[in-house]
């Protein structure tokens, strides 16, 4: 795949989850739906990185972004169970799931430096992607108190990600 073809997947993707983002007004029970299947989208990448990757700080990277968003999904779950609320699918939660299927397919195409590069621009992307949505759409949408302020509480780790990603990849121009 040629790095304009795999940019503009990865555009189109993120354009896609983007405008999804912008048109959906969540109910709490689709926001607990979107929140895990953003985590275990940013799981499944971390665990082919880790994988994958021959790069210590991409994989060390990946292990970070495993084990972080696998802890926000067990937050997650244990508040919506708490709330007594059943995570739904949404068009947003279906968007991401789909933008990361066709990242993990364009990243099992790639080896060596191709991958790595490929995998930190993505988790850019996707990171950002991720702050954008808790400020413009999950946040303000959110009925529950307790479910904001978990929003609300994990948003500096979504931030710190996106920090190490982007040095990640200054590194490696």
């Amino acid at each position: 795949m040629s790095k304009l073809t795999s940019t503009l997947i990865t555009g189109a993707v993120f354009a896609i989850s983007a405008t999804a983002f912008a048109q959906s007004a969540p109910n709490d029970a689709q926001i607990a739906g979107i929140v895990v299947a953003a985590n275990t989208v940013d799981i499944d990448a971390g665990k082919l990185a880790e994988k994958t990757s021959k790069n210590k700080e991409v994989k060390a990277f990946a292990k970070q972004m495993v084990t972080d968003h696998t802890g926000v999904n067990k937050q997650a779950t244990a508040l919506v169970k708490k709330l007594k609320v059943t995570p739904e699918d949404s068009d947003i939660s279906k968007s991401l799931k789909e933008a990361g299927d066709a990242n993990l397919a364009k990243l099992k195409g790639l080896k060596g430096k191709e991958f790595d590069k490929a995998y930190v621009d993505n988790e850019v992307t996707y990171h950002q992607s991720v702050i954008d949505a808790l400020d413009k759409t999950l946040v303000p949408n959110a009925k529950n108190a307790e479910l904001k302020d978990t929003l609300v509480k994990v948003r500096p780790a979504f931030v710190a990600h996106l920090e190490h990603a982007k040095q990640i990849q200054a590194s490696m121009k």
